[in-house]
Order: C-alpha cells, then sequence, then structure tokens
C-alpha cells in the first residue's frame, strides 16, 4: 500500500476511534512514537495523518505537550444552491478587475482571489528548473513550441495523469496558456454566440467572465457543497433548454471544494452523452486532495472522446507561469488551431521547466508537501471563522484545494460586507460574483492559501467583528 493510502488509512482509524468514544473531546492522542510503532509506519506518516485529523477540526496540536481530541465543528454546510430555472446572460461582474488588483497590493490581506501565496509555493525548485531548461536545451528553450506543444512535457502530464487513474497519451493532449484558455478554447469550438452553456452554481467567476466574453448564456444549475452538481436538475434542464456545452469542475470546485464521486463522475459523462452535449471538465484542483490520493476524472468514463478535459499547474506550481494542458477528444483538430490562432503557443522554457520537474520527481514531492499545508490552512482558517463570525454562519469542510465558502445568517449582505472590508485593507470574494444572476448576497469565499500570520488572524476577526455588525449584534 502507498505511503499516501496509509496516510488516510492512520487518519481514518483515528477518527472512528474518536466517534466510538475511545478518544473522547479534551483527550491526549498516544504519543506519536507509539502510534507509528502500532501502525507500523514512520512518525512522519502519523504526522501527516495526524495534520489531516487537525485540518479536519478533530485534532489540535500543543506546543511540547502533543495532540487532542477536538469536539466535532459546529458550523453546518451551506445549504445546496438554488439558481435561476432558465438561462440568462453573465453580469455583475465589473468587481473581479478590481479583486485581483487588490490580490497584487501589499496593503491588502489577501483573502479574496483564489491564488496561492508564493511562499507556499516551490520558488527555489521553480528557480533550478528555468535555469536548468536554458542551460540543457538553449535552443529549444528559445524556439516557439507551436501547438499542440512540447512532447517531454505532454508526455510528463500523460504519465503524471495515467498513474493517477485517467489514462492519456501525449498526442491526446495540447498545451494551452493556463486552464482557463483550455475552457474557452474548448468553448470557442463548441458554441456560437447566444448559445446556452450549463455550469455549476456557484461557479468561478473567470469562467463567467468567458461565458460574457463569448456572447454565451449561463444556465445555473443546482449543485450542492459535499456532491457537486446535481444530476437530477441537470437531466431536467437538459430537456428544457437546447444546451451547447457543460462545464463541471469535478474535484474540489471553486468555490464550494465539491467532489464529484466515481459514480456521479460516470453519471454526469453518461448523462451528457445520451444527450449529445459535450462536458468540458476542469480539473484545476485535482491535484490537491489533503488525503493524497488524487480523485478519478469524468474523462476516465468517456467512451465518445466528448469529454473535453482541462487543467493546469496554476494552483499547485506557479499561478504566473501560466501553463495548462487541455485533452479536446473529437475536437482535437479545431482546438489545436484555436490556440494557434489565439496566441500561437505557450512559453517554451516555462514547458521545459515543468516537464523535468515532473519528470525528476519534485513536483509529486511538492505536492505531498503543499497539500499537507493546504489542508492544515483550510483547517485554521474554518476554526478562525468559528470563533469570530456571528452564530448561524455555515461553512464548507472541503476534502482538497484551498477555498472556503462561507453562508452567513439571514440579513448580512456580502456585498456591504466586502465593501467595508475593502476600505480596511482585507480583500474577500462577495458571492454574487460567483452567479450569472448575481444571486448569493448572503455567501462570501475565502482564499485560505496564505501563511497564517498574526495579521491574517487579525484581518479574519474583524471580518467577523463586521459581519457582526451587519448583522445588527
Amino acid at each position: 500500500m502507498s505511503t499516501s493510502y496509509r496516510y488516510a488509512e492512520i487518519a481514518g482509524a483515528l477518527e472512528a476511534r474518536m466517534r466510538d468514544g475511545l478518544y473522547r473531546p479534551g483527550e491526549r492522542l498516544p504519543g506519536v512514537r507509539r502510534l507509528a510503532r502500532e501502525f507500523g509506519v514512520s512518525i512522519g506518516t502519523v504526522l501527516e495523518a495526524l495534520h489531516r485529523l487537525e485540518a479536519q477540526g478533530r485534532v489540535r496540536a500543543r506546543a511540547r505537550s502533543g495532540y487532542y481530541v477536538q469536539a466535532p465543528t459546529r458550523s453546518a454546510q451551506p445549504a445546496i444552491s438554488t439558481p435561476p430555472p432558465a438561462p440568462a446572460p453573465v453580469r455583475g461582474q465589473d468587481m473581479v478587475l478590481r479583486l485581483l488588483q487588490a490580490a497584487n497590493d501589499p496593503a491588502f490581506v489577501q483573502l479574496g482571489a483564489a491564488v496561492p501565496d508564493p511562499r507556499l509555493l516551490p520558488r527555489k525548485a521553480l528557480a533550478r528548473a528555468v535555469a536548468s531548461a536554458y542551460r540543457r536545451y538553449p535552443d529549444a528553450a528559445i524556439d516557439c513550441a507551436f501547438p499542440p506543444g512540447l512532447e517531454a512535457l505532454r508526455r510528463q502530464v500523460a504519465r503524471h495523469l495515467s498513474a493517477h487513474g485517467t489514462p492519456l497519451h501525449p498526442d491526446a493532449l495540447l498545451i494551452t496558456s493556463g486552464c482557463l484558455e483550455a475552457v474557452t478554447l474548448a468553448l470557442r469550438a463548441l458554441t456560437r454566440p447566444g448559445d446556452v452553456v450549463a455550469v455549476e452554481s456557484p461557479t468561478y467567476y473567470g469562467l463567467l467572465q468567458a461565458l460574457d466574453a463569448l456572447g454565451l448564456q449561463a444556465l445555473e444549475i443546482p449543485t450542492d457543497p459535499a456532491q457537486g452538481i446535481s444530476l437530477e436538475a441537470l437531466g431536467f434542464a437538459l430537456e428544457q433548454w437546447s444546451v451547447a456545452a457543460c462545464i463541471v469542475t469535478t474535484n474540489f470546485s471553486n468555490p464550494l471544494g465539491a467532489v464529484l464521486s466515481s459514480a456521479r463522475k460516470r453519471a454526469l459523462s453518461e448523462l451528457l452523452a445520451a444527450h449529445g452535449v459535450a462536458l468540458i471538465e476542469d480539473d484545476i484542483y485535482g491535484d490537491l486532495a489533503f488525503s493524497g490520493v488524487r480523485p478519478d476524472t469524468a474523462k476516465c468514463y468517456d467512451r465518445e472522446g466528448r469529454v473535453i478535459y482541462c487543467g493546469s499547474f496554476s494552483k499547485t506550481l506557479s499561478p504566473g507561469m501560466r501553463v495548462g494542458w487541455v485533452a479536446p477528444g473529437v475536437e482535437f483538430e479545431r482546438i489545436e488551431f484555436l490556440k494557434y490562432a489565439t496566441n500561437l503557443a505557450a512559453p517554451s522554457v516555462l514547458q521545459l521547466a515543468l516537464a523535468e520537474l515532473l519528470a525528476s520527481g519534485a513536483y509529486l514531492r511538492h505536492l505531498r508537501e503543499v497539500s499537507a499545508g493546504f489542508a492544515l490552512a483550510v483547517g485554521r482558517m474554518r476554526h478562525a471563522v468559528e470563533r469570530h463570525f456571528p452564530p448561524g454562519t455555515r461553512v464548507t469542510r472541503p476534502s482538497g484545494g484551498f477555498l472556503l465558502w462561507l453562508q452567513l445568517p439571514a440579513g448580512i449582505d456580502s456585498m456591504a460586507l466586502h465593501a467595508r472590508a475593502h476600505r480596511e485593507g482585507i480583500s474577500i470574494a462577495p458571492g454574487p460574483m460567483f452567479s450569472a444572476s448575481g444571486k448569493y448576497r448572503d455567501c462570501l469565499r475565502l482564499n485560505a492559501a496564505v501563511p497564517w500570520t498574526p495579521a491574517v488572524e487579525r484581518a479574519l476577526r474583524r471580518l467577523g467583528a463586521l459581519a457582526r455588525e451587519l448583522a445588527g449584534d
């Protein structure tokens, strides 16, 4: 059994003992060395399991004392969404650029944009890989790698995905300038202005902007924070409307953090195939499972080449590199041409550097570290929200990624909270940004991929105080 599976197995065994009352809230767990002997694993493996339990709020570390059992989290998950039942043009997205500009302003505590803090990413390893690419491949590094992109990177991406349950051949992949470009190219290949595209609700605001730019309508589908997009609601929508494409983030979605089970991914693929509708699968967060075990994809169940699979390294290695990929299936030639006509190619030196990181094993080593760090960060931020925000605040409990979605008590407007927080140098993402129809004024998204500093703690405490003021507490 792999080390990743052992992390999850040990964490599950300890959590079962807590449920059974063997370890009760407030009690100290057995020491790390004792647990390592009991399970027959290394101390590092036990610590990884404990870090995951800490991220889930089940245990808390005390300096020089050990790990103690926590009472189960008191906040409920947000309710399943109830978007409008008809397609609509995208509106209300004018604040997105201001949010992203705040992400680059050092005066702000950045909790809004879904961008990992550079201090959490492998800056030195990336610098070495880029320098090595220039040194080892001086001509290829400055040449233009026309679509489908450098074979070295396509081969490494295919190996990585195939090793984790999504078998793809290098020739089935095309390198893009990030995941959003991959999704946009897929939309351009599948749709014409005025067409209807089914999306999760809430969904990533960048996707909504892409729909807006292409003159498309969004059909928002109810989505559950735990189970993901409602297949029943999607099936009904497909019966009622002429849908040109459907876009779903199947693993650790943005902003809800939802994961479709393998059975639901298969059902999603089969449902859309039965209606002749292509699925654009955005899997940008798939490598960031807290358990260390990567979930499978809807692409695994694609029998007709109708699932267009998209991903990138923006959330795991470097947001600024802007290197991603798409497996276009039956739309390969069309999307290859669109990529060339749009911007010729992704940067060659970055493709070479990323290929080296994957080939050397450095990428997998980094994933183990960064997923554990994000798990801890998400858990800490969720606990801070539970402490400081008004009673009745609902918070998601993602099992991967680094985002939290909050549903505020009745009467608290996230747009007003955003405005007040912005004036105090705190950036958040209010709920209406994630809806074509401007819904979710009682919701907001927080980015937990930031170092846990006193400034971040103060910002969360202040956000909670502002929310209480808006609630009239």
